[in-house]
């Protein structure tokens, strides 16, 4: 890998990806203790180091703006007005004596205020308030409820204070004819809007803060309980903490303790790929990891940041089954791991969501093969469910963590569903990244499918042969951990182009068709007969292009022969005197195998077919063997572009001799069973 790959493919993309963490880290630092209600307090005394407001908790305010919305506080106008006309008449009224008492009387009751009968206002749905404000002069001020008059009370209130200071009989009857009665009017009119505005505002101005810390002062003692008091300072104090911290100090160090995070989680991931699959770093599936990467660590880091509460909510088990997709478990894991580190630096619980979507998402990715096609999906989203809510309950019986049992417990369901819900994402990617997944290989490598079912009727001898070539190559990919599930649905494509002409096979010989059989080649010149032997390379490419097979299998059709000749018939076309320029004719067009995978099929298939002619079945035959299949493979030059050390190729050859023997072992001639 030379250099200027390395910078394009490989560190571009993760300064990329780690500049977009930086940028997008919670701005707030994470108080750097736990404790949770009525467990011990197990740090060092903690002394306050700067001054903050003690905050009311969420249910305390939201109950204080309650009991405020229920008590209602009605709002009048003053009209001056209306007393002036009703002081006016007064003065013109008879007879003469009964003026200033009048004049005086009025003047007292409407100092108090009168209302209508309907009396002081209130809301139906609202505690009675016993105070109501008064605008008068352009200022409101609180009256009591029980000093206003309503208007047919006024009217006995006027008579009361008139006859303690007027003698005349028959008091009541003269008020009545003089009309004073009538000059007792309601001088307060309700203010509906401004009633509402008022109320309103009462509301809002619920204070958020019941007392204030300084610093200095002690807040907890170590192995002091945690009481309801104490857990609120607590909660103060982290809130407080949480918005001061990370500004203290420059800009520059506050960005560039951001960026060295970043790359920390960018270097962490490298270093996961780059010691459980570095060939991964080459191709396309590099930049399908760091888009999972970033998804995730992205959303996880915004939730933080703005909506802490709903980190819970976040389906992080989605980004395991992404991952399973497309790699080996191997790889899934660290690379899981590395994705959650967000969450346990910078969330609050971050410990509990840490282990509990960790562990959900290793069930996940081990259940999801039996449990992850059609309605099975919801199973494993329960499964995922009741792993996480068995890690929170587990820690909430510890005290390690605090919240709302049921809200969590909704929230972690919530994410267990929206994993389901996202896993189809993933059809997208592999079309984007033009990746197959591991479900598309499980379902390539059906044999009940009807291409392979067309391939086992019209050629049985080659499905056969692909079948073994599909074991042997399964245990070769294993011995050096290439992937075995590619190399399965390879093995059994990679002959389909045969069913196109299945008699030119030796393979597909049977006792009804062995004479026919034979006599397809002896009709033919060998350039002809080696012709319809390599197009089975082409018609396969063609079947797959047909029938819709991912690109990266078609490849295994292309390279399985490679370059190699078609020694049968190039041999027989020299002794029959053929020219030696015509070895192109008899030389399969390529290309040559270029990944691990594609060298396993090429030298299982040659293996497998050749195997058929031993007569010696000792593993130093099958050693000897299979040492000179490969070995003729490299002089031929087919593995001069295979990406493949010397080492998994010693480890190949071991495998593939294992297998060998174990397929192809002697067995005992049983007796033949004697009759009378």
């Amino acid at each position: 890998m030379n250099l200027r790959f390395t910078l394009l493919r490989i560190l571009l993309p993760l300064l990329f990806v780690a500049a977009i963490l930086a940028v997008v880290q919670p701005s707030a630092a994470k108080f750097p203790y736990d404790y949770r209600l009525g467990a011990a307090w197990m740090h060092e005394t903690l002394v306050a180091k700067f001054d903050f407001p003690i905050y009311k908790s969420e249910e305390q305010v939201l109950e204080e703006k309650d009991r405020a919305s229920r008590r209602y506080v009605p709002y009048y106008r003053y009209l001056p007005e209306v007393v002036s006309e009703s002081l006016i008449a007064a003065e013109r009224i008879q007879p003469s004596e009964l003026r200033a008492p009048l004049y005086a009387a009025l003047l007292e009751i409407y100092g108090k205020g009168v209302v209508t009968d309907e009396g002081v206002r209130q809301d139906e749905k609202r505690q009675e308030s016993d105070i109501l404000y008064v605008q008068k002069d352009r200022h409101a001020v609180k009256c009591p409820v029980d000093e206003v008059y309503r208007l047919s009370e006024a009217r006995p209130a006027l008579y009361e204070k008139l006859s303690g200071s007027l003698q005349l009989p028959s008091l009541d009857s003269v008020l009545r004819a003089s009309g004073a009665y009538n000059l007792v009017v309601a001088n307060l009119e309700f203010d509906a809007q401004m009633t509402q505005r008022v109320n309103a505002e009462n509301e809002k101005s619920i204070s958020g803060t019941a007392g204030y810390v300084t610093a200095g002062q002690i807040i907890v003692s170590k192995g002091e309980i945690v009481t309801a008091e104490t857990q609120r300072i607590l909660d103060s104090c982290r809130a407080e903490y949480e918005k001061r911290v990370g500004y203290t100090g420059s800009r520059f160090q506050y960005w560039l303790g951001r960026s060295l995070v970043a790359l920390l989680l960018v270097f962490l991931l490298f270093v996961s790929l780059r010691y459980t699959n570095p060939k991964l770093l080459e191709d396309r599936r590099f930049l399908y990891v760091l888009l999972v990467f970033l998804i995730f660590t992205v959303l996880s880091l915004c939730v933080i940041r703005w909506r802490e509460d709903w980190i819970a909510a976040v389906p992080l088990t989605l980004a395991a089954l992404y991952l399973q997709a497309f790699m080996q478990t191997k790889v899934i894991l660290p690379v899981y791991t590395v994705t959650l580190l967000p969450v346990l630096l910078f969330a609050h619980q971050g410990i509990f969501l840490y282990v509990g979507f960790l562990t959900a998402g290793f069930v996940s990715v081990f259940a999801f093969k039996v449990l992850g096609k059609g309605w099975k999906q919801f199973v494993l989203a329960l499964l995922s469910f009741a792993v996480l809510a068995l890690c929170f309950l587990a820690f909430s019986w510890l005290s390690l963590v605090d919240g709302k049992v049921l809200a969590t417990l909704l929230r972690l369901l919530v994410a267990s569903l929206l994993a389901v819900a996202g896993y189809p994402l993933i059809f997208l990617f592999e079309k984007v990244f033009n990746l197959v997944s591991n479900s598309r290989l499980s379902e390539l490598a059906d044999t009940s499918n009807s291409l392979l079912r067309e391939l086992e009727l019209k050629a049985p001898g080659t499905f056969q042969h692909s079948l073994q070539v599909m074991n042997m190559a399964d245990a070769a990919a294993r011995a050096i951990d290439a992937n075995y599930l590619l190399l399965r649905v390879a093995a059994l494509y990679h002959d389909i182009g045969k069913m196109c002409n299945p008699l030119c096979f030796v393979e597909n010989e049977s006792l009804i068709n062995r004479t026919e059989t034979s006599r397809y080649h002896s009709a033919l010149e060998p350039a002809q007969s080696a012709r319809d032997i390599i197009r089975h390379v082409a018609d396969g490419e063609e079947l797959a292009r047909r029938h819709r097979l991912p690109a990266i299998v078609t490849s295994f059709i292309s390279t399985h022969h490679g370059t190699t000749l078609t020694a049968y018939f190039w041999n027989a076309h020299v002794q029959a005197g053929g020219s030696l320029s015509d070895v192109r004719e008899f030389r399969y067009p390529g290309p040559l195998p270029a990944s691990r995978e594609q060298v396993i099929l090429m030298l299982c298939d040659s293996i497998e077919a050749a195997s058929r002619t031993l007569t010696e079945h000792t593993p130093e035959a099958y050693s000897a063997f299979v040492e000179r299949i490969v070995a003729g493979k490299i002089e031929e030059g087919q593995l001069e572009q295979a990406e493949i050390s010397i080492r998994e190729l010693s480890e190949v050859k071991a495998a593939v001799k294992a297998y060998l023997a174990r397929m192809l072992h002697e067995r005992i001639a049983y007796p033949k069973r004697e009759t009378n």
